[in-house]
């Protein structure tokens, strides 16, 4: 799916009818008698509304397609639960049940699933801060929130963490026109030192000495995890060669780094 641009069954998006608040009325008039078309019309009329509520999430999902249909879902359930006696335009109505479903969805469907008790901790402490800011005017502090939940202040600690979006240690930080720095340029391995980063690069020197075949062979055993076996399927040659010619790289790497 392009970034402002949705084919769904063959429809470009950008085409679609935007319905004037007078053709609303009239359609949810008949969809109340049980106009199915009526009901489709309606929802045809403010897909253009799902579509601009997808510009938060450009950077929350993968498949913006999949998010267009839970999007639709919502819009659904509020073209089928609004009644025009509400006095609101469809619109302020219809976004925050849009919003929901979306939300609802990028959060069941995370890579790094939450247990249902942490969210629930989670969503307690965020109820609990906030009606102490509207008592006591101020933030209050983890300590308080513990013993205001009567928890312990890790299980507060660690239900907001779970909160939080997971962020790609490639995500680019900062660009100003030259080369962009990611997240993972300002993580510290507090653990490496001078010595550590002599050893790499005495090692990426070793390897450069091994021919491609050899560097091939390495690389599919210790960073893929693959057998000798499927090596030498991939190299059409046998596994007693795979295996000799590993051994020989080895014992040269040994060598230079003695």
């Amino acid at each position: 799916m392009a970034r402002y641009k949705v084919e769904i069954s063959g429809i470009n998006t950008n085409d679609l009818i935007v319905l004037s608040n007078e053709e609303m009325i009239k359609l949810f008039k008949l969809v109340k008698q049980g106009d199915k078309g009526a009901r489709e019309l309606l929802a045809n009329g403010n897909l253009k509304l799902v579509l601009s509520i997808l510009k938060r999430f450009n950077n929350k999902c993968d498949n913006m397609d999949d998010l267009f249909q839970i999007g639709c879902v919502g819009l659904l359930k509020a073209i089928d639960n609004f009644d025009l006696s509400f006095n609101v335009k469809f619109s302020t109505y219809a976004v925050p049940m849009i919003l929901g479903e979306i939300k609802r969805y990028i959060r069941d469907n995370n890579t790094i699933r939450v247990s249902r008790s942490v969210k629930d901790i989670a969503y307690k402490t965020l109820k609990a801060k906030e009606e102490f800011i509207n008592e006591m005017g101020r933030e209050p502090s983890i300590d308080e929130l513990a013993k205001k939940l009567e928890l312990d202040t890790f299980e507060i600690i660690n239900a907001l963490e779970a909160l939080k979006e997971p962020v790609s240690m490639y995500e680019a930080i900062y660009n100003d026109g030259g080369d962009t720095i990611y997240l993972y340029d300002q993580i510290e391995d507090k653990k490496a030192n001078s010595s550590d980063f002599s050893n790499r690069l005495a090692l990426e020197g070793a390897i450069d000495s091994l021919n491609s075949r050899e560097k091939f062979i390495l690389d599919e055993r210790f960073v893929i995890g693959k057998t000798q076996t499927e090596i030498a399927n991939e190299l059409d040659i046998s596994q007693a060669q795979v295996s000799r010619l590993e051994k020989g790289a080895i014992k040269q790497l040994k060598k230079i780094l003695k």
